[in-house]
This record gives C-alpha cells, sequence and structure tokens, in this order.
C-alpha cells in the first residue's frame, strides 16, 4: 500500500510537470512558468538536465536539514524508481514551526537556484512546484499542528528515463 502512495505522489508530479495536473483553483503561475504543454518537452528531455538523485538530495538536505526535515526511507519505493526520486518530510523531534520551516525551506532551495513555478495557496494549504535542471519538486504543506498535518518534499526526475519507468510501475499496479 505505502508503494503505491510513493509511485502515485510521484506520478502526480509528473502529470503535474505535464500540464494536466491542475483544476484551475489558486494556481498562480511565478515568473511567467507554467508547466509546459502537453506535448512540449522537459529540460530533461532536451539534455538540459544535469542532477541525478544524488545531487538533489545533497541540494535538499542543504535547505531542508536546519529546518528540522529529514529525507524519507526508500525502503518502499521500486528499485527502478529510486534513481527518479527523492522524499523529506517532518522530524517530529526537530520542528517546532512547521509552517516556518516550510517556507524557510523552499526559500532556501529558490536561493539554490530552483526556480518556482507554480503555487497553491488556499487556507490551510500550500503547494509549491519548483523546477531544476530537469527535476520538479512539489513542496507540500497542508493542515496544521495539532490537527491533521501532512509535510512533504517531493523532487521528481522529468527525464524520459524516468517517466517510462513511472509508467511502467504504474501499468504493473493497476493489474
Amino acid at each position: 500500500m505505502r508503494k503505491v502512495k510513493w509511485v502515485a505522489a510521484a506520478a502526480g508530479v509528473v502529470l503535474l510537470v505535464a500540464g494536466c495536473g491542475s483544476e484551475g483553483g489558486a494556481d498562480q503561475g511565478k515568473g511567467g512558468g507554467e508547466a509546459p504543454a502537453s506535448g512540449a518537452a522537459t529540460p530533461a528531455e532536451q539534455g538540459a538536465g544535469t542532477l541525478d538523485a544524488a545531487a538533489v538530495k545533497k541540494e535538499i538536505a542543504g535547505a531542508a536539514t536546519g529546518a528540522g526535515f529529514t529525507e524519507k526511507s526508500g525502503d518502499d519505493v521500486p528499485a527502478s524508481l529510486q534513481a527518479c526520486m527523492v522524499s523529506w518530510g517532518p522530524d517530529g523531534k526537530k520542528v517546532t514551526d512547521s509552517k516556518q520551516s516550510f517556507d524557510g525551506t523552499v526559500a532556501a532551495l529558490v536561493k539554490g537556484g530552483w526556480k518556482e513555478t507554480r503555487t497553491s495557496d488556499q487556507p490551510m494549504s500550500v503547494i509549491k512546484s519548483l523546477d531544476k535542471s530537469g527535476w520538479t519538486l512539489k513542496a507540500s504543506h497542508q493542515g496544521k499542528a495539532g490537527s491533521l498535518l501532512v509535510i512533504s518534499f517531493i523532487a521528481v526526475d522529468n527525464g524520459p528515463t524516468c517517466a517510462k519507468a513511472f509508467q511502467e510501475d504504474l501499468a504493473k499496479n493497476k493489474q
């Protein structure tokens, strides 16, 4: 069951990048950067991607560790997808103000070269998409302390190899 959640979250990021993940609402493009239209090549598909999963982990670690976030285990992620995605979440013992930690981590990522391309800001939900070198990072802060609170940073490689791996895994899980 956890495996399906990982794949679904990663596939959601892939679909969002492909322009299929938005249902209107409060999405606002920032910096003129909307997700590419269906069929448009992403930077990784154009050969511009220079980051691998290890480099993305290092960048997120630099931005997130001090704010109390930690890398999430990929034990439930299929081996074929582990090089295609990176996931971070809160360490309950270290995050005291989740919203401040979330905002600080996003700001540090932007300062490190991640470009904020889409934001959905609702009363109890903030979802931001950031792109860098063929990767899309979906940063999500939903809920509030004391009740259901979900915070995640999930980065997905948008290149054709990983897109194919995600599609194959989804097809396998539908059976």
